[in-house]
């Protein structure tokens, strides 16, 4: 039982995204665009056979928006939860990567800058331990 509006919404927007991206549906919609422009002789290329593919694209254009920025938002909000999970399972991680996306631009911008520093010092440590290795490696051989 539907337990909301938002619930409704919910399942019907993940269901007409579903749908819409299945290659069915394209075939359908090219079958009935081919339809149309057929029946244009018929009806003499009149404005009201115009008008009926020009209407009924645009309404569902138009519908279309609203039903997958649902979707969208809500996988958005589902990968993010995930990926704050992640963060708060793994010991050691940086606390302050979750809920990163709610971040002011700047604040992300410098907490992205201070996990490039990071990755560059890590890498440097990477290299100076392999240069060192290499070098063992190579006194060891002559």
């Amino acid at each position: 039982m539907v337990k909301s509006m938002s619930e409704f919404f919910a399942r019907f927007s993940h269901l007409v995204s579903h749908l819409s991206g299945r290659p069915a549906t394209f075939v359908i919609a090219v079958l009935l665009v081919v339809g149309w422009a057929v029946t244009g002789p018929l009806f003499g290329f009149s404005e009201t056979w115009q008008l009926v593919i020009n209407t009924a694209t645009t309404i569902i254009t138009f519908l279309m928006v609203f039903v997958l920025q649902n979707t969208q938002e809500r996988d958005g909000e589902a990968v993010q939860a995930k990926l704050d999970e992640l963060i708060y399972a793994v010991k050691g991680a940086d606390n302050r990567f979750v809920q990163a996306e709610r971040l002011a631009d700047e604040e992300l911008h410098a907490l992205r800058e201070s996990l490039l520093q990071q990755c560059e010092l890590a890498n440097d440590e990477i290299e100076r331990r392999g240069g060192a290795h290499k070098h063992r490696h190579h006194e060891q051989a002559t």
